[in-house]
């Protein structure tokens, strides 16, 4: 049993670096410690704990994680520093010589936080607390609470897929979830809790169910019975693990909305062989078809990688055009960046940093077309907006259904309401459409 009493009225600040099942993973750290008498440093004040949770898919996560841990050390002088996350988990010595730094905490214990804490009296040289990869096991529950509107609910987490440009497996161990009756009685409690939409995070999340024996679409089914939430979003999905099934579900649910995310990471077969890809491009464009043909106005968010080993200036020409002829509506384009101890090292073919950045920038622009053609083909039409707070003197925003960004003026009292809204013009940047708010009559 811990004794708590050394948290009572000590305050804390977060730092979280990557992706939402890093934030899920964060707040769930803040419950751990608010349940045990810690609160959140108001904004200006000294924190007695600071945690960081750090992301390690690029060199420059790493360096962001090195400065962010600098920085809160600077910022709260004699706090106890915690650091977690995936390059806590794959370079903790590293991690733990930064000055300041009294405890990195490792995949496996990142759940465990509070029995590591000890009395909060700093430590002369930080300490690492890690498990191998292969002896990764445990599955931490998370489902945090983004803002008033959204939760991210993490079903799943580990990698068994190993792409050859990718730590990820390193850093989070195999592939493990929890259970659905659990995955549900979170949602269950995050509608009581007044939540409206829910996320579902995780690493590959198509792959829930390895160690429960179930499946995602299963999963997919049970959540669709949670009465109180409105909508559900499929955070990322491999192509492969998106089923016809799961497809045609989506297209007749209420609560899921026709809004994927599918990593696709090069247009080019002979670049994802090399990438170690569990799928060609062939198999990518029949689930944007079979999507568009049940859900012609779904959302489609699609990752792109530039400049991996291998890439000549002819294959990413080849991924240009196949991404050009994708009905999809957004690119996260990303460009590749060497991690230590990956089978990509041994490629031979290199793309020079410039010529990553002119890769990056043409399928930005290619992503902008999309976004603000899918964007323009809605305008004039009526859809249903969940609103969410916003700071005073800026425009409100909401999505549709379908991931449209739509701004009303601003409206304290509809924060966290679904409201019928006519959708206008572009803002200025580009980034949202007006929408004008209709009284039930109007509709």
């Amino acid at each position: 049993m811990i004794d708590t009493t050394v948290f009572q009225n000590k305050t804390a600040v977060y730092y979280t670096l990557g992706c939402k099942l890093n934030f899920s993973e964060t707040s769930t750290i803040g419950k751990i410690l608010r349940e045990a008498g810690v609160r959140t440093a108001r904004k200006g004040e000294k924190a007695d704990i600071c945690v960081v949770n750090t992301c390690s898919v690029t060199e420059m996560a790493d360096k962001k994680c090195r400065q962010a841990i600098h920085r809160l050390v600077k910022q709260h002088p004699g706090a106890f520093v915690v650091v977690t996350g995936c390059y806590a988990q794959l370079k903790p010595g590293d991690v733990a010589k930064i000055k300041g730094v009294d405890v990195v905490l490792g995949a496996e214990q990142k759940g465990d936080l509070l029995q590591y804490l000890g009395d909060l009296h700093k430590h002369e040289e930080g300490e690492a607390f890690t498990t191998t990869t292969k002896d990764i096991r445990s599955f931490s529950p998370s489902c945090s609470r983004g803002d008033r509107t959204r939760f991210f609910l993490k079903v799943q987490d580990g990698c068994d897929y190993f792409c050859s440009y990718c730590t990820i497996p390193f850093a989070r161990g195999r592939s493990r979830n929890g259970t659905i009756a659990s995955m549900v009685e979170q949602a269950e409690q995050a509608a009581a809790e007044g939540g409206k939409e829910i996320v579902l995070t995780g690493v590959n999340i198509g792959d829930f169910g390895k160690t429960s024996g179930e499946t995602f679409f299963d999963l997919v089914k049970a959540l669709d019975q949670v009465e109180g939430i409105e909508r559900y979003r499929i955070s990322s999905i491999e192509p492969n693990l998106l089923t016809d099934e799961i497809i045609e579900f989506v297209s007749r649910s209420r609560r899921f909305m026709p809004h994927f995310h599918i990593p696709l990471q090069s247009g080019c077969d002979e670049v994802l062989k090399l990438m170690r890809r569990r799928y060609d491009t062939a198999l990518f464009a029949s689930k944007i078809k079979k999507i568009k043909e049940v859900m012609p106005d779904a959302f489609i968010g699609v990752d792109v990688i530039v400049g991996t080993r291998g890439e000549t200036e002819a294959y990413f020409e080849q991924a240009y055009q196949f991404i050009s002829g994708l009905d999809v509506t957004q690119l996260h384009v990303f460009s590749y960046s060497e991690r230590p101890g990956t089978q990509a090292l041994k490629i031979d073919y290199v793309v020079s940093p410039e010529e990553k950045h002119q890769r990056s920038q043409r399928l930005l622009a290619l992503s902008d077309e999309k976004t603000q053609a899918f964007y323009a083909r809605h305008i004039g039409q009526t859809m249903e907006v969940l609103m969410e707070k916003s700071k005073a003197g800026t425009p409100m925003h909401g999505f549709t259904a379908n991931y449209i960004r739509v701004e009303v003026e601003n409206d304290e009292s509809l924060d966290n309401q679904m409201i019928n809204v006519r959708l206008g013009e572009f803002n200025e940047e580009m980034t949202a459409l007006k929408g004008t708010i209709l009284m039930n009559d109007e509709v």
